[in-house]
């Protein structure tokens, strides 16, 4: 479950068989530049996936020790994954 982190290299996506769930911060040039490769990657291998972006936020937004903490982001990203593993890994 990608928490802002980088995506997988595309050659490897059809290796994923796992849902995903993915938060990423909407300021996070180096990870977004990411997605579109990423996406066309999880489609064309046919990868379930859950993709969020946090509008105002930075990379880190759900860790509350650095000062790009979001707390209403981090909230409803969390709840977000609680639900998702709820429902996956029930």
């Amino acid at each position: 479950m990608p928490f802002y982190g980088a995506a997988a290299e595309t050659a490897s996506v059809p290796k994923i068989k796992a849902p995903l769930l993915i938060h990423y911060a909407e300021i996070d040039q180096r990870v977004n530049e990411m997605w579109p490769a990423f996406e066309s990657a999880l489609k064309a291998a046919g990868v379930s996936y859950q993709m969020h972006i946090y509008p105002g936020t930075q990379h880190g937004f759900h860790n509350n020790s650095t000062p790009r903490h979001h707390e209403a982001s981090a909230t409803l990203a969390w709840e977000r994954t609680v639900g998702f593993f709820r429902t996956n890994l029930a």
